[in-house]
């Protein structure tokens, strides 16, 4: 249980996240372990983390299993051996002599992790820096308190903490989210390999306030194979991108690619995932040369994806309609189209059709052309925009 700040307790000014992330020229600085940072993080944020992974371990299980204060000093001797180089890393340019940051340092904490909480009164900053140092740990404890408190000491103006850190901002995302108005709502739909991803991308170049691309804020491609040769992230990470790219849009239109609910193991919130249900869907073709072409760019021009899709494939073999097929050996022997080829139309069109059933569609295009794609696809969505109204075709 936190102790209430004694009478001459050092003020530590907060901002709430909706105020740091209105803030176009702040300084956003994530003290948390790196693999913490990996999870998720504020826009724009720069890890200089207290604690690698390792050592956050360790004053965890000291804190837990034995005293807040052995934490502390375990803590303690950790950051001592870094924390002028972290001052640095904040405050770049600036002359700060190693034995005064050090000397700043252990004043601030020479009463121990009971002083140290005592010593410090967070609360509201009664006014915005105009370009704000913010700082955030976990939930905005010791670990940013204590820095900004050091900083501000060292005499560094326009320094703050984020209020509840980065559980207040995940909270601040999560509401964003759930109160998501959306605008009128196009969907791209079409097979597998007809790029869709490719006519979204080349609408992004002409429309790029209409466009939100699922899978690259998934990392995934909303496949089996749709992780080979990218870097899925976490759920917060995925949330954190969509809500980063909503975030202030007033664009009358909103353009995604169609997906299942979940783009590889992350899940779509639900007022998008029910604003593109209930969207325009718009149907791209391409014939099966084309298809061909397109997926053995997207997951065979890499080598070093390589290795990866051949371990997918095995599992690709047992979920394939009509019996098994040797893709591992097709893609050994080097018979790559002959592979996307079996892939479509026993393993991807299958599932694709299955779950297009009863989708109406206002509009057809051919895909072949991404850019020509894009542009009549625009100039379509801007008509209806301004009122005319398109046919459904079935």
């Amino acid at each position: 249980m936190a102790l209430a700040p004694r009478d001459n307790a050092t003020f530590v000014p907060l901002l709430d996240a909706q105020t740091v992330l209105a803030c176009k020229d702040a300084r956003i600085f994530d003290l948390r372990s790196p693999s913490e940072f990996e999870e998720d993080h504020l826009p724009g944020a720069l890890n200089v983390p207290l604690f690698d992974d390792a050592e956050r371990a360790i004053v965890g299980w000291l804190y837990h299993r034995a005293s807040p204060e052995r934490a502390f000093q375990e803590g303690l001797e950790v950051v001592e051996r870094k924390i002028v180089s972290l001052v640095r890393a904040i405050l770049p340019g600036e002359e700060f002599g190693e034995s005064h940051v050090l000397e700043r340092m252990r004043a601030l904490v020479r009463d121990g992790f009971q002083g140290l909480e005592a010593g410090l009164a967070a609360g509201r900053a009664s006014k915005v820096p105009t370009t704000p140092t913010v700082l955030y740990c976990w939930r905005g404890g010791l670990r940013s308190r204590s820095v900004v408190a050091l900083l501000a000491a060292l005499g560094a103006e326009g320094v703050v903490g984020l209020e509840n850190g980065y559980k207040g901002y995940r909270a601040h995302v999560r509401a964003e989210l759930e109160g998501f108005e959306p605008p009128a709502t196009f969907v791209l739909r079409g097979l597998t390999g007809v790029g869709k991803t490719l006519v979204l991308r080349a609408m992004q170049r002409l429309r790029p306030e209409w466009i939100l691309d699922l899978e690259h804020a998934a990392g995934h491609r909303s496949s089996l194979l749709g992780m080979v040769g990218l870097e899925p992230v976490s759920q917060k990470r995925f949330d954190s991108r969509i809500a980063s790219r909503l975030r202030g849009s007033r664009a009358p239109a909103l353009v995604v690619e169609g997906e299942s609910r979940k783009v590889g193991d992350v899940v779509i919130p639900a007022r998008l995932w029910q604003a593109m249900a209930g969207g325009t869907n718009i149907l791209l073709e391409a014939d099966q040369e084309r298809r061909v072409e397109v997926l053995l760019d997207d997951y065979l021009a890499d080598p070093e994806a390589r290795p990866r899709l051949r371990e997918q494939l095995a599992r690709v073999e047992e979920r394939m309609a009509g019996g098994a097929r040797d893709l591992v050996g097709l893609f050994d022997a080097g018979r790559e189209r002959e592979l996307v080829a079996i892939l479509l139309e026993h393993y991807y069109d299958p599932l694709y059709l299955h779950s297009e059933k009863g989708k109406a569609y206002a509009l057809r295009v051919d895909a072949s052309d991404p850019e020509r794609c894009a542009e009549e696809i625009s100039t379509w969505i801007e008509r209806q925009l301004l009122g005319h109204s398109g046919k459904p075709c079935a």
